[in-house]
């Protein structure tokens, strides 16, 4: 389909007849010859001297030619272009970020496996965390690890494969053998600084106390609120440890409730599989669609034709003239 972006440049079509028709013609004052008999000669044809002008002539060709070249300049500032059939993309609007603890307790082997056999929490938490990024087809997610330290592994993106990819380069005591769970949140709320959707959701998973953080766990819990960051919270480690083994229930639980999440514990693979489907039914995926029309503009093609039929129009009058000058040129017979 063929539509107009600025129809209303149309009005300037009639233009030059308006002018033709106010504007008063070009006077141009040229030099003349004086006759002294010059009455004489007038009295003598019984004519009036008075101001004369001559009003130069276009032939139907010039006459043609300019007026299809306004047109196609017309056509050209209405912008002219091809509107495609419509198009839809569907994305997220919500966006996800993972913060995983990968501080030194998550070695320990005590995470349980369907078939009763120990495994390591990290191993155990990448083979499920897989599984859960490959669902969020559509969403952009983002990869915080921390330990004495916080760093993005990822920001926001919607290659997942990316996430899963580098969450299984990533080994315990990457970022420290202590635990900072405040920064992991702060990390998480400037991460979602890049952001313009309004749903924004934080998977916090940690096995320890935290030690070392600038900004204590539930303050920073309390700036994401205000930032309108939902944070949920999973525990995987020894709720009965000592020391910075012992996974901090009650501190994850706060943070989960100053945000309005929910806070898990999880004591084995498969239930670290339920909460991540528990975390789904809390937070359903929204979509929202967007539909545009592809549009190429065409006004090049009237220019071009516009060009095209001033240059032919000037080669044409040229080679007239020539040949009207060829047949003006006495030829002069041989005695």
């Amino acid at each position: 389909m063929i539509s107009l972006a600025a129809p209303w440049a149309l009005i300037l079509l009639p233009l030059p007849l308006v002018v033709w028709w106010l504007v008063p013609p070009h006077r141009q004052r040229v030099p003349a010859l004086r006759f002294p008999f010059f009455r004489r000669i007038v009295e003598a044809a019984g004519a009036a001297p008075r101001a004369g002008a001559v009003v130069m002539t276009r032939s139907r060709l010039q006459m043609a030619a300019s007026s299809l070249v306004w047109l196609l300049i017309v056509l050209a500032l209405a912008r002219p272009e091809r509107v495609g059939a419509p198009v839809e993309i569907t994305r997220a609007a919500r966006d996800v970020v993972l913060a995983i603890d990968i501080s030194g307790s998550m070695d320990t082997r005590d995470f349980a496996t369907p078939d009763g056999g120990p495994k390591q929490r990290l191993a155990a938490v990448r083979d499920v965390v897989r599984g859960f990024v490959e669902q969020r087809e559509g969403d952009r997610m983002a990869l915080i690890v921390f330990g004495t330290k916080a760093y993005v592994q990822a920001p926001l993106t919607e290659d997942l494969r990316t996430i899963t990819d580098l969450l299984d380069h990533t080994e315990v005591g990457m970022a420290g053998p202590h635990t900072a769970l405040g920064d992991a949140i702060g990390l998480a709320i400037r991460t979602f600084e890049a952001s313009d959707v309004k749903e924004r959701l934080l998977i916090l998973l940690s096995d320890g106390t935290d030690t070392g953080s600038r900004m204590s766990p539930v303050n920073a819990a309390a700036i994401a609120a205000s930032r309108g960051v939902e944070i949920h919270t999973i525990a995987v480690g020894d709720p009965d440890a000592t020391g910075e083994g012992r996974v901090d229930t009650a501190a994850l639980k706060a943070i989960a409730e100053r945000t309005g999440g929910a806070a898990f514990f999880a004591g084995d693979e498969a239930g670290l599989e339920d909460v991540y489907a528990r975390i789904d039914e809390l937070a359903p995926r929204e979509m929202e669609t967007l539909s545009y029309r592809p549009r190429q503009s065409l006004a090049y093609l009237a220019l071009l034709a516009a060009a095209l039929v001033g240059t032919l129009t000037v080669l044409g009058l040229h080679l007239g003239a020539r040949r009207r000058d060829a047949r003006a040129v006495p030829v002069r017979r041989p005695a």
